[in-house]
């Protein structure tokens, strides 16, 4: 049968951030675990936008606890605000929903000078669960929920130019960047061995401004009109592409490591169910580098 937001768990009583909860699928990932009764944080960069999908969740969930809290997963600065805050106002954190990212950007460069997709996409989301994990090791069932791509499997971890400043591509920087995801997923629930867990998940081809994000940064009409397109030929909407989310965030059978995505064709549409991964992404050795160099990158280490 297929999975839909009906078959989520009673999530009363229970604390969710979800980052880049302002839009697309961070937002219908909110909504549909406020529905069920969970305390949900709106993790989001933009106020304005945070506050606008506040009201729609709370419309959509009358209510439902929602919570907006500023959060730049490209600022090391913002990030430790956001979790020092967290903390001091919540004894629990339940799932830690890694949703926030961008694709295939212009070259750019965060606050502390990482590129930015790998940054935001990797380091940010990194240090954000190392500064939260206390709360997470506390909290008996806790999960960690890191959305990744199936641009993955196009990903290199390239360890002599982690931050592309010799050569950048920027597919190929976003492929890095949910290679990363993968990587930092299936590691930390190594470390964790079964205590807590982490898994990841993936939508599909999911039709959000996700895609126009590059173009608009270009200031090419055309290539903004080409993802508008093809988002409309063959994307699945956003409600559809929060399903592996919600999955691995809630069903009581994922367990650590699992990765969930679309059961439809070349997993680019359809309802959660759990599927493989490159073999790069499962690379033990790769995981532990990348881990080491991610801590000393972002300066958060794990207890």
């Amino acid at each position: 049968m297929a999975w839909t937001p009906a078959d989520i768990p009673d999530q009363t009583g229970r604390t969710i951030i979800v980052t880049g909860a302002n839009s697309g699928i961070g937002l219908e990932a909110a909504r549909a675990l406020a529905a069920a009764g969970a305390h949900v944080v709106l993790a989001c960069r933009d106020p304005s936008k945070a506050a606008d999908a506040a009201a729609e969740v709370g419309r959509a969930a009358p209510g439902a606890g929602v919570e907006v809290r500023l959060l730049d997963l490209a600022s090391l600065a913002s990030i430790r605000d956001f979790a020092k805050g967290f903390a001091d106002g919540h004894e629990r954190l339940d799932v830690l929903i890694n949703n926030a990212g961008v694709m295939a950007i212009p070259r750019r460069t965060t606050a502390d000078g990482f590129e930015m997709q790998l940054g935001t996409n990797h380091l940010g989301h990194f240090a954000l669960t190392g500064l939260l994990f206390d709360r997470l090791l506390a909290t008996e069932g806790s999960r960690v929920v890191n959305v990744s791509s199936t641009a993955h499997r196009a990903g290199r971890i390239d360890f002599d130019d982690l931050q592309s400043e010799r050569r950048y591509s920027r597919w190929g920087a976003y492929g890095q960047s949910k290679l990363a995801n993968l990587l930092f997923t299936f590691e930390l629930s190594r470390r964790l061995d079964g205590a807590q867990w982490t898994a990841a998940c993936h939508p599909g081809w999911a039709s959000t401004n996700l895609q126009l994000a590059g173009a608009r940064m270009e200031g090419s009409r055309w290539l903004e009109m080409l993802a508008t397109g093809m988002n409309r030929l063959f994307g699945q909407d956003a409600a559809m592409g929060a399903l592996p989310t919600l999955y691995a965030a809630t069903a009581p059978d994922v367990e650590g490591g699992d990765y969930i995505g679309p059961d439809g064709f070349a997993e680019t549409w359809g309802y959660p169910k759990k599927v493989g991964s490159s073999a790069r992404s499962r690379d033990p050795e790769a995981a532990r580098r990348l881990w080491e160099v991610s801590q000393d990158l972002t300066g958060v280490h794990y207890g």
